[in-house]
């Protein structure tokens, strides 16, 4: 059992990004174009990051993290990254949670050696690193892009009698949807792009708020998330489906490896995601065979919550938990490997066997020679790479 008495040692936080302009993610490779931040998805982030200093730096709050800086931000003890791609929507809603977690306080000033007082501007503004992960650095956050294996993934999902039957079965609705679509395909391999274009239409254009039918919305979201479930996980843990959360959790380990030693300062490690990678961790954790309902692509400013702390042996152990975006005001917990709570040893051996921890091992998974830094390497006398030697040719 958890120590809850004594707080939390620390949380790794993986955090989906805030409402945003419209985006097209091709069908056949999920290369995606621009979008931007708007007004309504800052406010999510910021309203996300008060949640979230509710929750772990309020001494009040059961989940508590021990010796945390409460008011005045500690960069020591703070790490957070965020994709920098797509036209940084992602980098800027990490500024924005932080914002909310680290709000402006006249506590941070500074006494300079003649004795005068200086406030940061904007009444106190606290300004947190995040490290921005471009594209070309490292496929770490945006994995399924140039994979070449994960494009034959989506052709064969394509072909497959579960999409075929799908999409007949959405063929009224799509049919019925067309007059709402604009220039926007209606066939069932674009339904992300239709669900994405109706929700941003019926967000932002009055008249197409006024006029969309009754449960047009909620129709595009259903066989959205069909679409997505089935493109973002895997018959296996290892498979290429999961390949979104394959890259992350060697972060997510090293972070929470990092936070059991005493020499560590590091209390809260935060990385700012799209939606991808929530799908494939409820897969490979089992956290859908408890909770059905998460397994559909999450709300903006949603976030996952994998808390660290001690038992009464001594041992540490990983709890993990969910908010959907605005949806839920509070955690919800979720259940890994039918757990509540397993120890880190057990959630690491679980999972550590399924990840791609490096750029090179990233361009053999995806069978990728010359995108992305796999230029350099030399494949030339690898049997296993392009298939030959495994029997899988794509």
């Amino acid at each position: 059992m958890v120590n809850t008495t004594a707080g939390l040692i620390g949380v790794v936080l993986l955090a989906r990004h805030g409402d945003r302009t419209g985006y097209y993610q091709d069908p056949v490779t999920y290369n995606s174009t621009q979008a931007y931040i708007t007004p309504l998805g800052e406010q999510q982030e910021f309203e996300l990051g008060s949640f979230l200093r509710n929750t772990y730096l309020n001494p009040d709050s059961p989940s508590f993290i021990q010796n945390i800086s409460t008011d005045v931000a500690n960069i020591d003890q703070l790490a957070v990254r965020a994709d920098a791609g797509g036209g940084n929507v992602i980098l800027n809603s990490a500024y924005a949670l932080v914002q909310g977690l680290y709000p402006s306080t006249k506590k941070s000033e500074m006494t300079l050696a003649n004795g005068t007082t200086v406030v940061p501007p904007l009444g106190g503004y606290q300004y947190v690193p995040v490290e921005s992960l471009e594209f070309w650095q490292s496929p770490s956050l945006t994995s399924w892009m140039d994979c070449e294996y994960f494009q034959s993934h989506l052709a064969r999902i394509y072909v497959s009698s579960a999409f075929i039957n799908m999409s007949t079965t959405a063929a009224p609705f799509l049919t019925a949807l067309k007059p709402y679509l604009g220039s926007v395909s209606n066939n069932f391999t674009n339904m992300w792009n239709i669900y994405d274009h109706v929700n941003v239409q019926y967000t932002y254009n009055k008249t197409y708020y006024e006029t969309l039918p009754p449960t047009f919305l909620q129709q595009a979201r259903y066989y959205s998330d069909w679409l997505q479930r089935n493109v973002f996980t895997d018959s296996v843990q290892n498979g290429i489906g999961q390949i979104s959360i394959r890259t992350l959790l060697p972060e997510v380990f090293w972070a929470l490896g990092n936070m059991t030693k005493a020499s560590n300062q590091v209390k809260i490690n935060i990385q700012e995601i799209d939606y991808k990678p929530f799908i494939s961790l409820f897969n490979v954790t089992n956290a859908t065979v408890t909770d059905p309902d998460i397994s559909g692509t999450v709300n903006y400013a949603s976030v996952v919550a994998l808390e660290l702390s001690q038992n009464s042996q001594g041992q540490h152990e990983v709890s993990m938990k969910f908010k959907n975006g605005t949806q839920d005001s509070q955690f919800r917990q979720l259940k890994m490997f039918g757990n509540t709570s397993i120890t880190l040893d057990s959630f690491i051996s679980q999972l550590f066997w399924t990840t791609i921890n490096s750029t090179n091992n990233w361009c053999f998974s995806c069978n990728q020679t010359v995108h992305r830094g796999c230029s350099v390497f030399n494949y030339s006398n690898d049997p296993f790479l392009y298939g030959y030697g495994t029997g899988y040719t794509g």
